[in-house]
């Protein structure tokens, strides 16, 4: 079992972890790390602080142990890294391996080998169905960590037992919600329906979490005012736009130049959650912000196509139909990220959107300034919005169709506005 450390662009390295939950929490403690859902990688800041805390907590996992050493020196010693990436190095071209490494007897390994080829046959089924990547990474996380229970036993020799068994043991062991016990479900189902042809009735009696009612966390428009008051830049613009569209973090962020109609005041959001088109509306008060941003973002486009790169990533199968797509100013990110990156199949440079955990601890950092004592995120904003709708009288149909749900119940949680406020249901005691 190794871990392969690889050179990256823009200062940082990448991480290639073998399916094994210790190492991937060894991996979670490094500050900045990211994992790349396409590429099957963490990347984390090359800094030498990094590279010792990354090979330190490897080894506090248990599972590696230290040639000719009998313990860890502070430094921890084990491999050694360049400052800097050379330019003759390519793009995930192994630069050291941490190695070698010598598994206890008394640690358990998974054995990955059997199931690789099985893992390759379910992502690719996920990608003919066209889910989406971060979908593809949390099923095939479940299905590894299913096999794991079990000893690597063939999926096709375990029937309900064994897939109760796990999520009981996601229940009661790991004390996981209702919906995250669910989505594991799911993830086994699809196993058996896409690769063995098994149909959910065939299984069994598969015992399914009830998941509980849950009210959102609704921001006031005081709160809202105070917390979008602390914020500035594209952050505050993002967050303004998703307070006045109700739209969903990711359905934000990929946002592109041309689905901003601004004659029509309509806002396109395309491939939305369940892979659905919708419109909103473009508030008015929103329009002069979004077009000086847009005039900032041309000018950094122009920069980008001047020095031979500003290529941006482009929707399955449009950048062969238009090759020089990629290019244009309407198909750029609306809120781009701050610096480019590396296209690993064709070398070229472009920009991605800005990366959600920017905005999410940008409005974390906003909430806790604002002094609110509610658990309020990214999308507190989309609550507040919708229930703020209902606040000013719009019916459900209307509200339903601006967030995109595609059963009216459950655009009907927002009735709890209902009962408060000056026009909700007043209580007989106030009465008395």
């Amino acid at each position: 079992m190794t871990v392969s450390i690889s050179g990256f662009k823009n200062g940082r390295l990448s991480v290639h972890i073998p399916s094994n939950e210790t190492i991937k929490k060894a991996i979670e403690q490094i500050k900045g790390r990211h994992y790349d859902c396409y590429n099957n990688i963490w990347l984390i800041p090359d800094t030498q602080k990094n590279v010792d805390q990354l090979l330190q907590s490897l080894y506090d996992t248990g599972i590696f142990s230290v040639s000719d050493s009998e313990s860890v020196p502070q430094s921890v010693p084990v491999v050694s890294l360049p400052k800097s990436i050379p330019k003759s190095v390519p793009v995930f071209a192994p630069v050291t391996v941490f190695a070698p490494v010598s598994v206890p007897k008394q640690v358990p390994v998974e054995p990955t080998k059997p199931t690789d080829p099985l893992i390759g046959r379910y992502k690719e089924a996920l990608r003919t169905r066209h889910y989406s990547p971060r979908t593809i990474q949390s099923y095939t996380q479940w299905v590894e960590r299913f096999l794991s229970l079990h000893g690597g036993k063939p999926p096709i020799s375990m029937a309900e037992k064994e897939i109760n068994t796990f999520l009981t043991h996601l229940a009661v062991k790991e004390q996981v919600s209702a919906s995250t016990q669910n989505q594991a479900l799911a993830a086994l189902l699809f196993l058996y329906r896409s690769l063995y042809g098994q149909k959910i009735g065939e299984l069994g009696e598969i015992v399914r979490a009830k998941k509980p009612l849950r009210l959102p966390v609704v921001m006031s428009r005081d709160e809202v005012r105070a917390v979008l008051d602390n914020l500035s830049g594209d952050k505050w613009l993002a967050a303004k736009l998703m307070y006045g569209t109700g739209l969903r973090l990711m359905e934000c962020l990929k946002l592109r130049v041309q689905d901003i109609d601004f004659s029509r005041n309509e806002v396109l959001v395309r491939n939305g959650k369940g892979a659905k088109d919708r419109m909103t509306m473009l508030p008015e008060s929103l329009k002069a912000p979004l077009r000086e941003h847009l005039a900032h973002i041309k000018i950094i486009h122009d920069h980008d196509i001047a020095d031979g790169w500003g290529t941006v990533l482009m929707p399955a199968g449009l950048d062969r139909k238009y090759p020089n797509g990629a290019r244009d100013w309407l198909w750029q990110w609306i809120f781009p990220q701050e610096r480019r990156w590396l296209n690993p199949k064709t070398k070229e440079e472009g920009r991605h959107h800005m990366d959600e955990s920017l905005l999410q601890r940008a409005v974390h950092e906003a909430v806790i300034k604002s002094g609110l004592t509610k658990r309020a995120s990214c999308h507190t904003f989309r609550h507040s919005f919708a229930t703020h709708l209902i606040e000013n009288g719009y019916d459900i149909r209307t509200v339903q169709e601006l967030l995109g749900h595609s059963d009216v119940k459950t655009t009907m949680i927002y009735t709890h506005v209902l009962n408060r406020g000056p026009n909700g249901v007043r209580s007989p005691l106030d009465s008395l």
